[in-house]
């Protein structure tokens, strides 16, 4: 194959042009080798250049050493080949989202009515006799005020522009919030490689062209590579080629590494040969159009073209442009359908769009009504009543009249719509975020703060969540000894001491290290594999050391290596001898390495036969009472193959890991965190249920489910293992039946010896269930590649910051930095408080908006005009709700939070107790109102307000009205601070600053707008006596709070809750309809024309957008790529074990190329199917 450098360099190539002089190869022949695989690839690399070494060698790299690491290397490397980064898609700029806040409805129709206003007021129809008219234009006193006609169309104007900068800059921040969050999340990523010979950890964006890295189980590729040295190491590729089943990787057979893949078992190097943009992934990912350049075309051709973007392929090979064009089309298919049902809309988003289009249908009536009646009542006053003409230059005048009647009903609509919602939400969720990582919540989905208040189970692991993950061998069984602590050296012979070192330094991943404290009198650190290093602790404590032993074997000596995985349950590593025979170190879970033993090791270290019946009675005797404290049993056994034998057939592993002799049983302890018992008796008191599951075995798990309260004495819970839950829950084809996981799950506590499946099941048996009262909302917490479709499947997937792989943190929706249980109650804490966050702010805005509607209506149809006009209503509605969200959504939680049920799926927002409030603040401040605007000129003896004529100044009357108004919305915010019917509104109101400056700060503005207002506002200066009679009814709505409160909530039948969840009955229709569109309900009756508040909605979800993608993939990206690969990663490729396919199965091509994936998809899907159809998943040795 020839070396085509220089002669077409890819378009997306970050090198162009020819640079052989500094290595001796060019990114054109590094991209094209990448683009082969298997045979191909080994073929070519032994043509073109000999061998991995004669690659190495052309990129100045050594496969011992890796690279100097000198800088000017670094960047001669970057300028070649390219940095190890995508470019994320640029950021909305400021006037970008200004434009986008200006597209909501209601600001549209006021902005139309502004204009049309100013208009008019600026036209002066010639000569038109004023008189012939009518009272039309009486009234106007000079020449001076019919000129500021214009003021209230600009004074509209100016507040739409001040909600529309507003709203726009609190999604910049969002933005740019989430930007950091994202950089964080990338900087935090770091690989292995090896620079002067040492082993160092760099950030992934940091990786080079020619870096020697190192690879191990639960990794996911930052880069393509070419493997140098691997021990039976198996790669997931599903992420690029939909293949489910595992690919083994060797230097004979396919040595060539993907970005975005998975190593799900063994280790190994590689020398990385493709970065960024040139790496596979990013060439898929600038495929589909998602590097800026040209992006919007490209998604055109896509869309046309059903997603197989032929015009863009750099694609070399035809056979590979065929199976691309094929996987172009099984991704780009199912696509929408993946996006829509990943999740269904949070819970409270959910709740609050049906309130939204309930709110906004009343304020549509209600608004054309108002015009409706003002104009017949204007219409048939003068023609009718008054039996004029309309002549044509009286003709302005008239539509003068009408625009005012159209703002009057425009500003009935602006009020009854809570625009200030969707900011009180953001508001909450951004604060909470911010909150949250302070106590060691890394939230990345904003609504999953949301969610996490509702969650009524949790199904957390044992291993690292529940327990310290400082694995510790505490107990032993050496040389027909059971030793309750560990032993003094020279109680053990020391040729069984010789074996025991020997088999655990060498049969463990050379990257697993006990190294000294960070700081003094600290504790060693642990690092790698916690099972490894409590059996390296016990090495250290019978005073030998493991380094020594690893230096004279180096990896590259090892024979052969069977790496842990979830079917195997062991390790084992070979050596070859000098006489030429092999010794084989095993090690594993006691139950499988002991069936495997013939012999074991004697008090004088001699070998003695080990019969099943002795087996028996060690289960017996040591393992069982090993078990029943809690602790972990590994077996270490070796075997001697004899030279006269000759070499055995590697590959049959059921011969080779045979006839064992057993050195040790050591009894390894987790200990339970000593926050946790608390935690969970707070989960159970808050009433959500706490389940364990874990991979270990069936008495460790209870005997820890005890100890941290989940399993409580003298109640009937469930203990079961995976074996035994899934001959229950599945029927006779291996389906996965709800009504048998109905069932059980309610009493399962504990679930032992489970695989990855099992939970997601249970998972999602959990989601689906409509056995009890209310819908379950589930929180899980997971840590494991395997944990992956369980973590995505859940409500809100916790993954563990520091244990955690990669790909559990990019399946997540929140990262536990501390690995800690208790920030999980937390998260719960923030979540309901975000929820009653809201509610408070409900309760105030709708407070407002009753009262505001009513007033603006009954008044119009009157008094032919709104006693609070158009500028006044927008400062109450947007300005001081936009204020009132801050000051309603920052309130701290308390641990009073905890004492209540979670409200669940179908808890309405509004509950009868909230009613009772809003109904009973209403009639208080109509009450007062509408006395004051029929009898307040006689009380305050000042002039009457009512029937002024067109463009005639603001009157002290009106000016009273609206202030009294304001002065009570503003007291009724400190009654909104309770929800629950408490009598004191004032507690711990001095811990929230932000309330008390948003509350101090609105009077301020109050008395400006009204003393200094003016003609803008409509308002006129107030006396002192008269601004002292205002703040009095204000006060009057505290005391009036109180009496609400004193009603007890249960007498008042008639009141209705408002903004329930998804019913039983629509959630069944819901799955019927799954089919269509996927839009519910609530968004049909918007696109009829409440798209009012939607857009305010649709905000919330907008402000996600940077990290929206990673919504849509179930088998995770690369963290070093988020921006990248997610839009790539976002198909059903990722998501082997998501229902979605049970209902949308792969379009099958002609040929066999792709299969469609197995589903594990069960219950209402209807899918599913026997367990041995699904691929093998490795699973982590530490679960």
């Amino acid at each position: 194959m020839a070396n085509n450098t220089a002669d077409h360099p890819p378009g997306n190539s970050v090198a162009e042009g020819n640079h052989d002089g500094d290595f001796g190869m060019a990114v054109t022949d590094l991209r094209d080798l990448m683009e082969l695989r298997s045979a191909e690839a080994v073929t070519l690399i032994q043509e073109t250049y000999g061998d991995v070494q004669g690659i190495c060698r052309r990129l100045k790299t050594s496969p011992i050493e890796g690279l100097s690491g000198n800088p000017v290397d670094l960047e001669k490397r970057h300028a070649s080949f390219g940095k190890n980064f995508i470019p994320p898609k640029k950021a909305k700029s400021f006037l970008a989202l200004v434009w986008e806040a200006l597209q909501d409805v209601t600001l549209i129709i006021l902005e139309i009515a502004a204009i049309i206003s100013l208009g008019l007021s600026f036209y002066h129809p010639p000569g038109g006799d004023s008189e012939a008219c009518g009272q039309v234009a009486g009234g106007v006193e000079d020449e001076g005020e019919s000129q500021a006609g214009w003021i209230e169309g600009a004074a509209i104007l100016f507040s739409v522009i001040i909600v529309v900068l507003v709203t726009a800059f609190n999604d910049w921040s969002k933005e740019k919030q989430f930007r950091g969050l994202q950089s964080r999340i990338e900087q935090e990523q770091k690989f292995t490689v090896i620079r002067k010979g040492q082993v160092i950890q760099i950030p992934v964006a940091e990786l080079v062209v020619g870096d020697i890295a190192q690879i191990k189980y639960g990794d996911l590729l930052p880069a393509d590579g070419i493997l140098i040295q691997g021990n039976d190491l198996k790669i997931d590729e599903s992420s690029l080629t939909g293949e489910s089943d595992q690919v083994r990787k060797s230097l004979e057979k396919d040595p060539m590494l993907l970005s975005g893949t998975h190593v799900m078992e063994g280790s190994g190097r590689m020398v990385v040969s493709a970065v960024g943009l040139n790496s596979q992934t990013g060439i898929i990912f600038t495929l589909l159009g998602a590097s800026e350049h040209d992006e919007e075309k490209k998604v055109k051709k896509t869309k046309t073209q059903d997603g197989i973007a032929l015009e863009i392929q750099p694609l070399k090979s035809e056979e590979a442009a065929e199976s691309e064009e094929k996987e172009e089309k099984e991704e780009v298919k199912p696509v929408k359908k993946v996006n829509v049902t990943k999740k269904e809309k949070s819970v409270l988003q959910g709740k609050l769009t049906k309130l939204a289009v309930q709110i906004g249908k009343a304020g549509l009536i209600m608004s054309a009504l108002t015009v409706i009646i003002l104009i017949l009542f204007f219409v048939i006053d003068t023609f009718a009543i008054q039996g004029r003409t309309w002549v044509a230059e009286c003709t302005p005048i008239y539509i003068q009249y009408f625009v005012k009647f159209f703002i009057i009903g425009v500003t009935v609509l602006v009020v009854a719509v809570p625009e200030g919602l969707p900011l009180a939400v953001t508001i909450s969720l951004a604060y909470s975020v911010k909150k949250m990582m302070k106590d060691n919540n890394l939230v990345r989905h904003l609504d999953a703060c949301e969610t996490m208040g509702n969650a009524t189970a949790i199904c957390s692991d044992k291993t690292g969540t529940l327990t310290m993950n400082r694995m510790t061998v505490v107990q032993a069984y050496i040389g027909d000894t059971h030793y309750r602590t560990v032993p003094e050296p020279d109680a053990i012979k020391p040729e069984t001491l010789e074996t025991l070192v020997n088999s655990i330094s060498i049969n463990s991943a050379y990257t697993t290290k006990i190294l000294p404290p960070e700081k003094e009198g600290g504790l060693p650190r642990h690092v790698g594999n916690k099972t490894e290093c409590a059996l390296l602790g016990l090495v250290l404590e019978l005073k030998r050391d493991y380094q020594p032993i690893r230096e004279e074997i180096p990896e590259e000596k090892l024979y052969k290596v069977y790496t842990f995985n979830s079917s195997r349950k062991s390790m084992s590593t070979v050596l070859k001898n000098a006489d030429g025979g092999y010794r084989m170190y095993s090690k594993g879970a006691s139950e499988i390495i002991l069936r495997k033993c013939s012999r074991i090791l004697d008090t004088q270290g001699q070998p003695r036969n080990f019969k099943p019946k002795d087996r028996d009675e060690m289960v017996r005797k040591v393992i069982e009472p090993m078990a029943c404290e809690g602790l972990r049993t590994i077996c270490v056994a070796f075997r001697d193959f004899p030279a006269e034998a000759g070499e055995p057939n590697w590959e049959v592993e059921n011969d080779i890991l045979n006839d064992l002799t057993c050195i040790a049983v050591t009894g390894i302890e987790d200990p339970v965190r000593h926050e946790v018992p608390e935690a969970i008796a707070k989960c159970q008191r808050a009433g959500i249920t706490v389940r364990m599951v874990t991979g270990d075995n069936i008495n460790t798990a209870r005997a820890i489910a005890t100890k941290c309260g989940i399993l409580l004495p003298g109640e009937d819970f469930l203990c079961m293992e995976g074996k035994e839950f899934n001959q229950q829950i599945r029927n006779d084809q291996g389906e996965v039946e709800q009504e048998r996981l109905d069932k059980v799950w309610p009493k399962l506590r504990v679930l032992a010896r489970s695989s990855p499946t099992d939970k997601h099941t249970l998972v999602k048996g959990i989601i689906d269930s409509t056995v009890l009262e209310t819908r379950q909302v589930v929180a899980v917490t997971g840590d494991g590649t395997n944990d992956g479709p369980a973590l995505k499947k859940a409500d809100v997937g916790f993954a563990m910051g520091i244990a955690g792989t990669d790909v559990a943190k990019e399946a997540s929706d929140i990262i536990l930095t501390d690995d800690n249980f208790t920030s999980i109650v937390k998260a719960v804490m923030w979540g309901r408080n975000v929820y009653d966050s809201i509610s408070k702010f409900l309760q105030f805005q709708l407070t407002v908006n009753v009262v505001a509607v009513i007033v603006a209506f009954t008044g119009a149809c009157i008094t032919q005009d709104s006693p609070l006009k158009a500028v006044q209503m927008l400062w109450v509605n947007l300005i001081m709700d936009t204020l009132a969200s801050l000051a309603l959504a920052t309130e701290p939680p308390t641990e009073s939070l905890l004492l209540r049920k979670p409200y669940g799926r179908n808890k309405p927002l509004i509950s009868r107790t909230m009613m009772k409030n809003i109904l009973g603040h209403a009639v208080y401040q109509l009450v007062i109102i509408f006395t004051l605007l029929f009898a307040g000129e006689k009380i305050f003896d000042i002039d009457c307000g009512r029937n002024t004529p067109l463009h005639s100044p603001p009157t002290e009357h009106y000016t009273i009205v609206f202030n009294v108004f304001v002065m009570m919305q503003l007291f009724n915010e400190i009654n909104a601070r309770k929800i629950h019917g408490e009598r004191n509104v004032f507690e711990g109101i001095y811990k929230n600053p932000i309330f008390c400056s948003v509350v101090l700060g609105t009077f301020v503005l109050q008395i400006v707008i009204v003393q200094f207002g003016g003609k803008p506002f409509s308002c006129t200066a107030l006396t002192i006596d008269q601004w002292l009679w205002c703040v009095f009814i204000g006060v009057g709505e505290l005391l009036w709070g109180q009496l609400i409160s004193a009603i007890p909530t249960h007498h008042l039948k008639f009141l209705k809750e408002a903004g329930h969840g998804t019913t039983k009955e629509e959630m069944h229709a819901e799955e019927l309809t799954e089919g269509d569109d996927e839009i519910d309900h609530a968004e049909m009756e918007l696109r009829r024309g409440q798209i009012l508040w939607f857009r305010g909605l649709n905000r919330i979800q907008t402000q996600i957008k940077v990290v929206n993608a990673f919504r849509s993939s179930l088998r995770l990206e690369s963290p070093e790529s988020r921006s990248s690969i997610h839009s790539f990663m976002a198909h059903p490729e990722f998501v082997p074990l998501s229902e979605e396919e049970a209902r949308n199965p792969p379009i099958e091509e002609s040929g066999d190329e792709i299969e469609p994936l197995p589903s594990a998809s069960s219950g209402a899907t209807g899918g599913g199917e026997p367990p041995s159809a699904l691929p093998p998943r490795s699973q982590e040795p530490s679960i």
